[in-house]
């Protein structure tokens, strides 16, 4: 019996809806992707198989450290092997949709997730340092009133392979330099798999990466953030933007689950005065969350911590009653929380013209599942 699946080609400008008729497979016969695996995933992988263990080890190296595309590469495995995983797995990886560049050199990906969504990542060249800004979610839950990625909700969170995938398919995967998980979606509202992704980046058997060049930013998910702490040896960033909790719950409805104040006291119990970092990121509204007394109160909840303020300037988005200062407003609030003893900088703007700048990914365009 045929099922009819619709598809989305990509062509320039445009979409193009095309059904293609597959006949119907055994669902237990589908193959899951094999990107994503952490080492004691493979091992348990050849276990099953009754491969050697030590061929866990083979397939992570492949995979991640010389990051073939096939199973045929693996040329120290055996061809029976290969032969079943071949059998079992696909990889898990796609190659970008479409990429928009900025004039600043900013480029924006958009990739098809193993769902059949789509999110945006964000390739910023600066010099000698290159940073990807990484998805974790397709839309998000949080609802934060200034951001478009909180305007298009929930569609569903990343697979493993559907995070790294947005890393190892760039183009530019080899100039990298840093990684922010600061794209689309809250990171520790998926922690089941970001916590394995960045084992991958992390580990010798991985991708090898130093954990103070990743970042992972938060808007408050309290419950989840001790288990991050304690897992992961990453910079942590919270987006903060206001630090009264009426006015904070006003534009980020976390707030009213996880008050900013019980974050905070979750971080004093923490210790920033080494290698890793934490910082807080605050996009500056006009008239909203700029004035002295925020500054005062800034100073007040923060006290004790070692920490780092990033202002943003706001980018709007269609529809919002939020503007941003001017330049000269901006360095004051800037010079009044640095003259308090609070390191703060105003955090460049990037990828505006494409909106790929902080609070304007959204692949809403293109979504037409419901959410979750």
């Amino acid at each position: 019996m045929e099922k009819v699946k619709k598809e989305l080609f990509f062509c320039p400008g445009r979409i193009i809806c095309k059904c293609v008729c597959n006949f119907a497979l055994d669902t237990m016969n589908e193959k899951v992707p094999i990107y994503g695996s952490t080492l004691d995933d493979l091992r348990r992988i050849c276990e099953e198989r009754r491969m050697p263990r030590f061929a866990a080890g083979q397939i992570a190296r492949w995979l991640y450290r010389r990051r073939v595309r096939g199973f045929d590469a693996m040329t120290d495995l055996s061809a029976a092997n290969r032969e079943i995983l071949a059998r079992d797995f696909d990889m898990g990886l796609s190659d970008p949709l479409r990429v928009s560049v900025s004039t600043d050199g900013t480029k924006k990906y958009l990739f098809r997730t193993d769902h059949g969504n789509y999110v945006e990542s964000a390739y910023i060249p600066d010099g000698e340092r290159a940073t990807l800004c990484v998805s974790s979610q397709a839309g998000c839950r949080m609802g934060c009133r200034f951001c478009a990625t909180g305007r298009q909700g929930l569609q569903h969170s990343l697979s493993v392979a559907d995070i790294l995938n947005q890393i190892v398919s760039l183009p530019e995967c080899d100039r990298l330099t840093n990684l922010v998980f600061m794209g689309m979606g809250e990171p520790l509202d998926n922690m089941e798999n970001l916590l394995p992704a960045l084992e991958i980046l992390t580990s010798d058997w991985g991708f090898g990466w130093s954990p103070t060049r990743i970042t992972v930013s938060t808007a408050g998910v309290a419950r989840n953030l001790r288990r991050f702490l304690d897992s992961t040896s990453v910079h942590l960033a919270v987006s903060l933007h206001n630090p009264f909790h009426d006015q904070r719950a006003g534009i980020m409805p976390v707030e009213n689950a996880w008050p900013i104040a019980e974050v905070v006291d979750i971080l004093r119990d923490y210790d920033f005065t080494h290698q890793r970092r934490v910082s807080f990121e605050y996009i500056v509204m006009s008239g909203l969350n700029d004035s002295p007394a925020h500054v005062r109160e800034l100073c007040r909840l923060l006290n004790g911590i070692r920490c780092r303020i990033n202002l943003i300037r706001f980018h709007r988005i269609p529809g919002s009653p939020y503007f941003s200062p001017d330049r000269e407003h901006m360095e004051a609030f800037r010079d009044a929380l640095t003259s308090r003893g609070i390191m703060t900088t105003i955090r460049a703007s990037r990828g505006e013209d494409i909106e790929a700048a902080c609070g304007l990914l959204s692949t809403s365009q293109y979504t037409h599942g419901g959410k979750e």
